[in-house]
């Protein structure tokens, strides 16, 4: 859940893709959706407004609270009842969080995955390194922190989060030059100890600290395993015809989604024309498996973060949800 606000008249922040979002789950009255990101709730907004009522997650403990404080924003909580519930948990634990709720079926899920440019934009929860803060970078502000991995890991652990969730190259040299510089404690200090190891020149387009702040992120957060968890979830709380809307900002998240969407689907299960279609494993749990949607250039224009968001949707079927995953 990866930069999911931007600027708005209604509220500091708005998610990318509202107004695809919006067609593609078509919240409406009697429809109840799960915003899975809540953020500053500019997705909920425009679902409560359109007449749905939400069950909006968010781990960040700091999310939830802004939103309780601001009951002339949100009055849906104080309604008979309530339109909007906040659950301040992970989105990975949709379907015991709803249980709870007695809530078996949702017409609608969204999920706007990865970081909020809330988080990015407070130098105190340690996600940036354009201001200095502590190496933090907890979404939830509990367990280990950022500081706690890179102090502690063996080399070949951080040269491995490196190469697998920053996708960097230099994942060695860069470990190398981590446990050399140890102990690191704020962003800033992590920074340079990645520009240097990397050879980085001032006033190159992309600064290479931003592809290791995103492992270590991943990382600490568990997000990718996080994600992959609440697609399964979804798939097991949404009605037959309800709808699936879920952002991503980088490759790693955009290739879980869609692989997900193409086995839900039983795409590709057959392996040559010239020989019988495989039968199936399953009946397919998602159909109507829509194109992915990236940001136009004038919501790019509006809100540069937007640049790197991916939307994909699909439709849930009748069929049971898939033994082989496991919630």
């Amino acid at each position: 859940m990866t930069l999911r606000q931007a600027q708005d008249d209604r509220s500091p922040h708005v998610p990318v893709l509202i107004d695809e979002v919006c067609a593609a789950l078509e919240p409406g009255p009697n429809r109840l959706i799960i915003d899975a990101t809540f953020g500053a709730g500019g997705y909920t907004r425009r679902f409560l407004d359109a007449g749905a009522s939400v069950h909006a997650f968010d781990r960040d403990p700091d999310a939830i609270s802004a939103a309780r404080a601001d009951p002339a924003r949100w009055p849906e909580l104080a309604s008979d009842p309530p339109r909007l519930v906040l659950l301040p948990r992970r989105f990975s634990e949709m379907v015991e969080a709803m249980a709870e709720q007695g809530i078996a079926r949702v017409d609608g899920i969204a999920m706007d995955v990865g970081i909020s440019s809330m988080q990015l934009d407070q130098p105190a929860r340690g996600f940036a390194f354009a201001a200095e803060g502590p190496l933090d970078m907890r979404m939830a502000q509990e367990g280990p922190s950022a500081g706690d991995f890179v102090n502690t890991a063996p080399e070949a652990e951080i040269a491995q989060v490196l190469s697998r969730y920053g996708e960097e190259r230099q994942s060695r040299r860069l470990a190398r030059a981590i446990m050399a510089a140890r102990p690191l404690s704020t962003t800033t200090e992590l920074a340079t100890v990645v520009r240097k190891a990397l050879g980085h020149r001032p006033g190159t387009p992309k600064d290479p600290a931003t592809r290791s702040f995103q492992a270590i992120r991943i990382h600490v957060n568990g997000e990718l395993e996080e994600l992959e968890t609440a697609l399964a979830a979804a798939e097991r709380l949404l009605a037959a015809g309800g709808k699936l809307a879920v952002v991503s900002f980088h490759s790693l998240e955009d290739r879980i989604v869609k692989r997900f969407l193409r086995e839900a689907n039983g795409m590709g299960q057959a392996t040559s024309r010239h020989l019988p279609q495989a039968a199936p494993a399953f009946v397919p749990t998602f159909s109507r498996i829509a194109r992915a949607l990236r940001a136009g250039e004038a919501e790019v224009a509006r809100n540069p973060r937007a640049r790197s968001a991916t939307l994909r949707a699909a439709t849930r079927t009748e069929a049971p949800p898939r033994r082989s995953i496991a919630v």
